[in-house]
């Protein structure tokens, strides 16, 4: 049972399976769908719908697994850890939120759909689950491309926290910027934990984690997003290979922060069912505009914008991981164009409109037919193995005749 349950985390069958149930409910019954969804007790959209428990309650865990990860990679041993070592995968970063940017918006203004202008934070994040296990696929297990990827997705994710954070207030409620000081309490108080060494997590979640999200509920800012400045403040004991660590049978750390990120993993792995549910019923002809723009800029604005600013920043100094070349880089940041989760997660939030929030979601959830693609270009490229390092010939000392090997050698 235990080999099952792995397997489903690792080819993240529940949420595939939720957005499958969503398309399918939304399609065959989309009122009642919608009942389910958003009916509260405190009235229509009000608290403790079941949108509302899993986009404001359950998605906390979520992101804050994902701010673990960004936590790790920038400590001794992480991928953003010596700095120098850093610049290419961030340089691929910025050109993995830019580029996806840039497209949205070229896309909307030759529609003519001025209006869907609001919607360019949508494909600026990667599926960090799925992405990770199609470029297993791709690649293999033991690619570096892989784990290129996996911090592409991590801190792109990273930047579209802040996006929704910053761009994203709900229009139906001013931000109120008051309500923040509990946020600041929140981090005040983590530090001040940390500085006692308190080692449980749940001390973390139950104390300044409560006070980050009264903080950002009450400031009308999204509260998902309230573990993301309380988690780095958790004891650690240096990096382990993080949320893949276990999938990947790798030593697993028991400090603070690596215990919270395996205690909540499955949880969180198997509640993304109830996000897809939550969030991808759709109808299907809800595809427009915007389900292009979106779909346009995950696909060809991220891959090239990846592969433009990595190759760029190989030219000046900063060099790709040993291992990979242009075709890695290439099936890599087609791989990140894959941006089911953060991307439904924002187009919730960007527009009001439910005819727009619908098409740029049809949007998300036709970039996970870029999964077959990615398998393709990888075939053709030939990318399963990485690059041996060249053999250095020994080196014989000068007047030493060479010694030919003895037959049979």
């Amino acid at each position: 049972m235990k080999k099952i349950l792995s397997t489903f985390q690792d080819l993240s069958i529940p949420l595939l399976a939720g957005v499958a149930m969503a398309l399918l409910w939304a399609n065959l019954g989309h009122e009642s769908y919608e009942t389910f969804i958003h009916a509260s007790p405190f009235g229509e959209h009000g608290p403790l719908s079941v949108h509302f428990i899993v986009n404001d309650l359950f998605m906390v865990l979520f992101f804050g697994i994902a701010a673990k990860e960004i936590t790790e990679s920038v400590l001794p041993g992480g991928a953003l850890n010596p700095p120098r070592k850093a610049v290419n995968p961030l340089m691929a970063t910025l050109g993995g939120v830019a580029g996806p940017i840039l497209a949205y918006l070229g896309v909307v203004y030759f529609l003519g759909r001025e209006e869907l202008a609001a919607g360019w934070g949508i494909p600026t994040a990667t599926d960090i689950a799925l992405a990770w296990l199609v470029a297993r696929l791709a690649f293999g297990r033991q690619h570096p491309a892989v784990s290129f990827l996996l911090l592409l997705a991590v801190a792109d994710d990273a930047v579209g926290l802040v996006i929704i954070g910053a761009f994203y207030p709900d229009p139906h409620h001013p931000v109120e910027p008051m309500w923040l000081a509990l946020v600041v309490a929140g981090i005040a108080g983590a530090w001040f934990m940390r500085r006692r060494r308190v080692q449980s997590f749940w001390a973390y979640l139950v104390l300044p984690g409560a006070l980050s999200w009264a903080g950002l509920y009450l400031a009308h800012v999204h509260p998902a997003l309230a573990l993301v400045p309380i988690v780095p403040f958790m004891p650690n004991q240096g990096h382990d290979e993080g949320m893949f660590a276990e999938l990947a049978d790798h030593k697993v750390r028991h400090d603070t922060l690596n215990r919270f990120e395996h205690f909540f993993k499955a949880p969180v792995d198997f509640g993304l069912f109830a996000f897809g549910l939550a969030n991808a019923g759709v109808v299907l002809d809800s595809v427009g505009g915007a389900s292009w723009a979106v779909l346009i800029a995950l696909v060809v604005g991220k891959t090239v914008g990846i592969f433009g600013m990595s190759m760029g920043a190989q030219a000046v100094g900063f060099p790709l991981p040993q291992g990979m070349d242009w075709r890695s880089l290439l099936v890599a940041g087609l791989a990140a164009a894959i941006g089911l989760t953060v991307a439904l997660f924002v187009a919730g939030v960007a527009f009001t409109d439910p005819v727009l929030v619908g098409s740029a979601k049809m949007g998300a959830l036709m970039s996970a037919f870029v999964a077959p693609l990615v398998l393709a270009v990888a075939r053709v490229l030939r990318v399963k193995e990485p690059l041996a390092a060249p053999e250095k010939a020994p080196v014989r000392p000068t007047g030493v005749p060479s010694i030919p090997p003895p037959m049979g050698a």
